[in-house]
């Protein structure tokens, strides 16, 4: 069993006066030392031979000292004497519930639940809160099916949902019953998502793992976006991006668009070959100014030697020409632009501007470039806008461009993307 499950044993063991003896065990006891024998031993008594033995003072120097084996010993003898009474074997029931929890010892501390749980003796909210330990108990030992049995008396019997709702459906995951894992978190999921809150992390995990054991890729994705919509980070981000290029119905045409968004939300993860890629991209597309910026990101030391350090050199060469002509001509470059029947090269110029930190022009221009006309692949053009709207600041404006873009292919998930990230919980 492990540390943390005997701990939370010993806190409900604790919590319903377990860890002492009842005051009737001790006040029983003294009495019938002192007075003359009565001709009918009262019912909740324990014999004072039998107290002796199982004195609760000396029982928990022993737990404290670790000694359990004169605790079992004397619990044995205790057991022994003749004529037990069903109280009398509950106190000795507890007295295993102590020696079993505290010693990881789940052969003396299992049926001495059961015989507890049973007895009749305990009040409703403690009897509940030993059937749960029993869950709790069989789940540590890897007995899931027992752990779920337990699981489900205590839902039956009116325990709380909440205590052992996460504990119910792992014991299925770890049973191999994925199909049933899978139902009842998603359901989990679905109700906190319609009740306007986030879903648990832990069960958002647990439907990660459920995806790899069943090798649902689609399942995996799906549940990565949702972390990095309730819970984003780095590395949330970098697997999601990273697995939407291994996406059946991706095109790479948007490997640029997911070199920049993974810059921006995992800057962390980013390895001088992922800022390399960002700027071979960039460079290729005439983005020389966000070329640059990625490669001084990615080298900002000195670049490695030989023949792949050669190859780098050219690029950032190249980035750091067209990033100075861009900076000295590009407003050049404008007329041209809006002389062309094709409105492209007005919305990728205005891209350029915004890369250059001038925003609003660079906005301005590509919605020139939409109302003109792109022939080629309008929504992209869209797509570029709504993010370059975000990182502008300009985020009701921005949301409202994503939402116009809509299916079931590369774009519409980065559009969602952009909004997940817009939209990221404030304490983030």
């Amino acid at each position: 069993m492990t540390k943390s499950r005997l701990a939370r044993i010993s806190l409900i063991l604790a919590a319903i006066g377990l860890n002492a003896a009842p005051a009737i065990l001790g006040a029983s006891a003294q009495a019938a030392e002192k007075a003359a024998p009565a001709p009918e031993a009262p019912k909740d008594v324990v014999r004072p031979e039998m107290y002796k033995l199982i004195d609760p003072a000396q029982m928990n120097e022993l737990k404290a000292a670790k000694n359990f084996a004169e605790m079992k010993s004397r619990i044995d003898q205790a057991a022994a004497l003749p004529n037990i009474t069903p109280y009398e074997a509950y106190i000795l029931d507890q007295m295993r519930v102590q020696l079993g929890s505290a010693s990881g010892d789940n052969a003396i501390l299992l049926p001495a639940l059961n015989a507890m749980i049973e007895s009749g003796r305990m009040q409703p909210k403690d009897k509940l809160n030993f059937i749960k330990v029993s869950g709790d108990v069989y789940i540590s030992a890897q007995d899931f099916d027992k752990a779920i049995t337990w699981y489900k008396r205590y839902l039956a019997e009116g325990g709380d949902p909440s205590q052992v709702r996460g504990s119910l459906i792992r014991a299925y995951f770890f049973k191999n019953d994925f199909a049933t894992a899978k139902a009842e978190v998603k359901a989990d999921i679905d109700a906190a998502e319609a009740a306007g809150k986030s879903p648990a992390a832990d069960s958002l995990t647990l439907l990660g793992n459920i995806a790899i054991k069943t090798k649902d890729n689609a399942l995996y994705l799906q549940t990565v976006e949702l972390l990095v919509k309730y819970y984003p980070s780095d590395a949330y981000w970098f697997d999601l991006l990273n697995r939407t290029r291994g996406k059946d119905n991706y095109s790479n045409r948007f490997d640029l668009d997911i070199a920049r968004l993974k810059a921006l939300t995992a800057p962390s993860k980013m390895e001088p070959e992922d800022w390399t890629e960002l700027a071979d991209l960039a460079a290729l597309g005439g983005f020389f100014t966000e070329a640059k910026a990625a490669m001084d990101k990615g080298y900002p030391d000195a670049l490695p030697g030989g023949k792949d350090g050669a190859l780098l050199k050219a690029l950032r060469d190249k980035a750091n020409k067209g990033a100075a002509d861009d900076a000295k001509n590009i407003d050049a470059g404008i007329a041209p632009a809006q002389k062309s029947k094709d409105g492209v090269g007005l919305v990728n110029l205005g891209y350029i501007f915004v890369t250059l930190g001038q925003a609003d022009k660079g906005i301005d221009l590509m919605k020139q470039g939409i109302a003109k006309g792109v022939a080629k692949n309008p929504e992209d053009a869209k797509l570029r806008l709504g993010y370059a709207l975000a990182q502008a600041g300009k985020r009701d404006e921005a949301l409202t461009v994503l939402k116009t873009i809509t299916g079931n292919d590369t774009r519409a998930d980065i559009a969602r993307y952009w909004t997940l990230l817009i939209n990221k919980p404030a304490a983030q």
